[in-house]
């Protein structure tokens, strides 16, 4: 029979060894859990955070135009045109035609390669 120390344990001079192995163990995989965290994990984390909000915000932006533009005509509409819808959209018309010329006006030439 073994001799016992109070806890039930084999006494020190009796245990194996490498005694300390387990928590050696346990200390190495938290480690290489810790790396592969830190150098994969998270950085795909904040990309597909980035993802996320990216989509948010771009819906949220696509809402606020429609929303914009429906304004602006029911304002031209009632207030500048006197309920004639054609001459809010002819307006609107024209000044996104302008805006659409003087960008091409300003666009540079494809380089070759």
């Amino acid at each position: 029979m073994e001799p016992r120390t109070e806890a039930g344990t084999p006494p020190t001079d009796l245990r194996p060894a490498g005694g300390d192995f387990a928590s050696r163990a346990a200390d190495t995989v938290e480690s290489v859990v810790d790396l592969v965290h830190d150098r994969a994990i998270r950085p795909l984390l904040l990309v597909a955070r980035g993802v996320v909000y990216g989509i948010v915000v771009l819906t949220m932006l696509c809402v606020v135009g429609v929303v914009l533009s429906v304004g602006l005509v029911r304002l031209l509409d009632v207030y500048a045109f006197g309920n004639r819808v054609w001459a809010s959209d002819a307006l609107i018309g024209l000044v996104l035609c302008a805006a659409g010329a003087l960008a091409w006006r300003k666009r540079r030439p494809a380089q070759e390669a």
